[in-house]
């Protein structure tokens, strides 16, 4: 079973920010052509604000110095014989500091990690654009919670469970509003639960009372998915923007289409660290690209999201099949619509089509892997793919090994290793051998590039010193936890080794550097399926509660 041969589907177009030269100016008193402003005087607007403030009384000895940043914006920087330590943008016609939201609200003043990380700033629509709105985020939580919510048990665990997994939205709201100082750690609280409550799951299964979906039949819940399919689609085309992660997957396909290395310095000059992927990732792109071709900017980049929409429709009918392998009949065909409507109306995965990420393909193969669980050779190569594009599925090496076998075998162990170290190995030997760099470049290029960032939107990246120590000792914890997932529990169903492969990511997750929203779709169908299957699903059940 090659996903990668299985390629083929719609897109749409859609505008992204074009990259904008910006030029020192060094006669402080002089006009530029097509400009009104002189230096000194947008440097004399920036002074005034709050951020220059701030930052002259950290370092007095910082200057600033004025740049034009494309057609009438003026960009004020702060130095003090280092990085950029304040940025603040002057509209040319108006003199005043440049608006970042359509209702003015927000001012184009940074200072500090808002400087460096353009993310942080809260742009409207910087990622998912109309997702965002209130008008379509809170009917999805609505629907999200109120197909599994059963008011004969308003207190039951399944209702804590979706309300915290919805419970991201409070730290997304401060993001989307440039405040990480709250969102980040409003992040952890939630990542902990659900470790937690994986963790239970996984080693301490038991099936609840009452039924999963209380009241709506299979023909309703079927019915909202296809219309909740359509409006994803639907949206992802007529409002939806293409990030640098989809950007970068896309022009990676096109150095493969036209015989290119992918990793190396000149892979881009619009995202020059795109290459940070593994090769599959680049790879699984290429049919979208030979269908269509990106134009060489970073404006309408359809490819991207033809991907996104295709491994959206995956994942759904992953899930599907998936509810069919955790249980037999009538039961397993609810179950399949269950977690195919848990991953339509849960907002996150959304996010992640809506801003033409890669982040779905990981959970469109760890959904394969999942559903092929009983199969040694399917789950080694799903693995092997997933590892391939982005590294952090190697966690689960451990637990796939063991898949729901009641105890590890050395003939399935070497069977797995050998299918995935065949599919992995030629990946790596096909594009960074083999290519220009070789095994040493590609490693810097990629998994040397996410060790050495810093990032502010996680613990660990440099805005919590405090805690820092803290790190290493987790990161130990997830080994173990990696490790013993192979052996425990002995006896295991296709929910635990969910609730095991859930738990697990969840711990890396936590550990890591930089932490990101579009992340939560790599756990969120693992989690689904774990949290689900602890409930019955039979028609007799619902109406029995019903009555």
């Amino acid at each position: 079973m090659l996903l990668a041969a299985a390629l083929v589907l719609s897109a749409a177009l859609l505008l992204a920010p074009a990259a904008l030269a910006v030029t020192q100016i060094d006669e402080p008193d002089k006009s530029p052509d097509g400009y009104t402003r002189t230096a000194s005087q947008v440097i004399a607007v920036a002074a005034e604000t709050e951020a220059a403030r701030k930052t002259l009384e950290a370092h007095p000895t910082a200057k600033p110095t004025a740049y034009t940043n494309g057609p009438g914006r003026w960009q004020v920087s702060y130095h003090d014989g280092g990085p950029e330590l304040a940025q603040i943008q002057v509209d040319d016609a108006s003199g005043q500091v440049a608006s970042c939201s359509p209702d003015g609200s927000c001012r184009e003043a940074w200072r500090g990690d808002q400087v460096a990380w353009t993310m942080a700033r809260g742009y409207p629509g910087a990622f998912g654009t109309a997702v965002n709105s209130p008008f379509i985020w809170l009917p999805l939580c609505a629907l999200f919670f109120a197909a599994f919510f059963d008011p004969r048990r308003p207190f039951r665990l399944l209702h804590v469970d979706l309300l915290v997994l919805l419970s991201f939205g409070v730290s997304h709201f401060f993001f989307n509003a440039a405040r990480i100082d709250l969102s980040v750690p409003l992040a952890y609280p939630v990542i902990a639960y659900l470790l937690v409550r994986m963790l239970i799951a996984g080693f301490r299964p038991r099936e609840r009372a009452g039924p999963l979906v209380p009241f709506a039949p299979y023909w309703l819940l079927v019915g909202l998915i296809v219309i909740l399919t359509a409006f994803r689609v639907g949206l992802n085309i007529v409002d939806s923007n293409v990030i640098d992660v989809g950007y970068a997957s896309v022009l990676g396909a096109e150095h493969i289409v036209k015989g290119e290395d992918i990793y190396g310095e000149d892979f881009s000059e619009q995202v020059p660290t795109g290459d940070t992927y593994g090769p599959f990732n680049y790879l699984v792109y290429v049919p979208f690209v030979l269908v269509f071709p990106p134009n060489g900017e970073w404006t309408t980049v359809p490819a991207a999201h033809a991907a996104a929409i295709f491994f959206d429709l995956i994942v759904i009918i992953g899930l599907f099949v998936l509810g069919r392998r955790m249980r037999a009949g009538p039961e397993g065909r609810m179950l399949g619509a269950a977690l195919a409507f848990g991953w339509v109306a849960y907002p996150y995965t959304l996010f992640a089509l809506s801003s033409n990420a890669n982040d779905s393909l990981i959970a469109a193969l760890l959904v394969l892997g999942l559903a092929g669980v009983s199969s040694t050779a399917v789950r080694a190569e799903v693995l092997a793919l997933a590892a391939a594009a982005k590294f952090a599925p190697l966690v689960l090496f451990p637990l796939f090994v063991r898949g729901i076998e009641d105890r590890a075998r050395p003939r399935t162990t070497l069977l797995f290793c050998a299918v995935f170290g065949l599919i992995f190995g030629a990946l790596l030997v096909a594009f960074a051998v083999l290519q220009g760099g070789g095994i040493g470049e590609f490693y810097d290029r990629t998994i040397a590039t996410q060790i050495d960032r810093s990032s502010p939107f996680g613990f660990w990246g440099g805005s919590y010193p405090a805690i820092e120590w803290l790190q290493p000792i987790l990161q130990a914890g997830v080994v173990v936890l990696g490790l013993l997932v192979a052996f425990r529990p002995s006896r295991r169903t296709i929910g635990q080794v969910a609730a095991l492969g859930a738990a697990v990511l969840l711990a890396f997750q936590l550990t890591v550097d930089h932490w990101f929203y579009l992340y939560v779709v790599w756990f969120a169908p693992f989690a689904l399926a774990a949290l689900f299957g602890e409930y019955r699903t039979s028609d007799a059940e619902r109406h029995a509660v019903s009555a």
